[in-house]
């Protein structure tokens, strides 16, 4: 458990480990330990693992007993470590600065499945097979550090022929490999941090900033609106819940990626009761009999569950409805998590800024106004702003608006509980949220392909209380005479979508990266989309597979035309 790969790390910016095999997971909480009493450390650690058998929370407890310096550590790794299906999970602590990846899978298989450059190897006494040592080191940097104990002859053997070099007996080496290495020009891929331009301050945005600007860049956040989360970003309150499928398809397995990482950002910078609430959420579905298929692996329990005969009583339905019980799911105030994103050391937010041009110049981008006026010059620029982000491809990205109402008022004076829990399925409700006022509740949303009018309209509210009706038939029996009154409020907004209805997020230029069409999942995928630009952007661990990544990049939907000169 004494690691010899803190020393190396002095001076560097981040440091990535790859380890094969977690364990009992010591081996990380050293590691972590080591960071957080090294004044030599760099600013953030990332720790990569292959394990095709994750053990339970308990047991990470357990084997930290014997350390006390480890245990608190232990208890906060052990309060993240639930739903680890197959896939990879990202896990950060010492507020976001110590990231876990975890590829859980076969080995071969979930090595595969990283994208990243480790500046050191962690190998551990288990038979790691050729195939296995020689895809380890397809992700070494060159001059990565190995430290590889209580290995076989043959595996010492097979690591030197790979290309790691040790001293005599020494578990400590490096990989130095006496050939080229598709590695070796990784310095020149990992940007260096600069002045970078985020042009929209919702969540894509919002997000987007403080994920670079916790890698060291100076983040100008432009909008257009005065303030902050002024467009779809201000709805009152969200849901967030993952998605659930039989197949447990593409739409699940991303949800549930950007879901965890939600949730850790709400953990770490909202204000729990007043901002959100990891309230898990009731999920009302068409078939009475839902299949069980999908929850098999315990890493889907952790997530969704069949709801109980109890929990669809508490919900209104009854015992014979189809209902899934979302455990990992919250209601979040999207404005609350946007400016507790801007207000991140290295982001500041500027308003009343109306970008009409961007174009490149020699040293990078330049942002403009209608009147040719600069704004910002920047290495790097970030289209975030929804819809407006297309505007300045010239058509090289195509997003659809759609536009949502909901409908929400004050809860009833002498109502105990409208609903003990957010309820979901053909819109939503979600039956309590603290104000200083009092406590709102809030359903919706109307969904309107094709629709940019944000203009409230009483044929949508009215379409809301119907949607209420089938979710939640005693809540609106109790809310309905209020709908004609002006006890009941309406919010709407415009969203944006691609073609398939999944974000768009990549570098469309040199330099130039968009962000954009969240739809109704901007809470879900926000988060995820500014961790997957700074990862890529640094040679980081990618907190999803390469195979999600590819299902959110920009050029999935295949060649657009590129301009004639520069984009607008």
């Amino acid at each position: 458990m004494k690691s010899g790969l803190p020393q190396p790390w002095a001076g560097h910016r981040q440091w990535t480990v790859l380890q094969g095999g977690f364990g009992l997971g010591l081996e990380f909480l050293a590691l972590w330990r080591a960071w957080l009493t090294d004044e030599g450390r760099p600013g953030l650690l990332h720790f990569a693992v292959v394990e095709p058998n994750p053990v339970g929370a308990e047991d990470i407890l357990r084997a930290a007993e014997a350390f006390s310096e480890l245990q608190p550590l232990a208890r906060d790794l052990a309060g993240q470590w639930f739903g680890l299906a197959p896939g990879i999970h990202r896990l950060a602590f010492a507020e976001d600065r110590v990231l876990l990846t975890l590829a859980i899978g076969e080995p071969l298989a979930a090595l595969k499945s990283l994208n990243l450059r480790a500046d050191a190897l962690l190998l551990g006494a288990a038979p790691w097979d050729v195939p296995f040592l020689a895809g380890a080191a397809g992700l070494c940097r060159r001059g990565a550090h190995v430290e590889a104990h209580n290995l076989s002859a043959d595996t010492r053997l097979q690591l030197v022929q790979l290309g790691f070099e040790f001293e005599g007996e020494s578990p400590h080496g490096r990989f130095s490999p006496r050939w080229p290495s598709r590695r070796d020009n990784d310095g020149a891929a990992a940007q260096e941090p600069a002045d970078c331009v985020v042009i929209g301050a919702g969540l894509a945005g919002a997000a987007a900033a403080a994920s670079l600007a916790r890698r060291g860049w100076n983040v100008r956040v432009l909008d257009a609106a005065a303030e902050p989360a002024a467009g779809a970003s201000a709805l009152p309150v969200g849901l967030m819940a993952v998605h659930t499928s039989i197949d447990d398809n593409l739409l699940s397995r991303l949800t549930r990626c950007g879901a965890r990482i939600t949730l850790q950002q709400a953990a770490l910078l909202l204000a729990e009761g007043r901002d959100w609430a990891p309230c898990g959420v009731l999920e009302r579905q068409e078939d009475t009999a839902l299949p069980t298929e999908p929850l098999a692996n315990p890493g889907l329990r952790a997530w969704t569950t069949p709801a109980t005969d109890a929990q669809k009583a508490a919900g209104g339905l009854s015992a014979d409805a189809g209902a899934w019980w979302h455990e990992r799911s919250a209601w979040i105030r999207p404005a609350a998590l946007v400016r507790a994103w801007l207000a991140q050391p290295g982001v500041t937010f500027h308003g009343g800024r109306t970008v009409e041009h961007v174009e490149q110049t020699g040293a990078g981008w330049r942002v403009t106004d209608a009147q040719g006026r600069p704004l910002a010059e920047a290495a790097l620029v970030v289209l975030a702003a929804g819809l407006a982000s297309a505007q300045w491809l010239r058509g090289e990205i195509v997003l659809r608006p759609v536009r949502g109402q909901v409908s929400y008022g004050p809860v009833p004076a002498g109502v105990a509980d409208l609903a003990p829990f957010p309820i979901n399925g053909n819109g939503h409700f979600v039956p309590r949220v603290p104000t200083a006022e009092g406590p709102i509740w809030l359903t919706g949303s109307s969904y309107g392909r094709g629709d940019a009018d944000v203009s409230p309209r009483m044929a949508d509210r009215l379409d809301n209380l119907r949607r209420l009706s089938e979710l939640a038939p005693r809540a609106a029996e109790v809310l309905a005479p209020r709908f004609d009154t002006d006890a009941v409020r309406d919010w709407s907004g415009v969203r944006c979508v691609a073609r398939d209805r999944r974000p768009l997020l990549g570098e469309v230029r040199s330099g130039l990266w968009v962000s954009t069409a969240m739809g109704s999942r901007g809470l879900t995928f926000a988060a995820l989309c500014g961790e997957l630009l700074a990862a890529r952007l640094h040679g980081e661990p990618w907190p999803l597979s390469r195979r999600l990544a590819q299902a959110l990049d920009v050029g999935r939907l295949g060649p657009a035309p590129r301009p004639a000169s520069g984009a607008r």
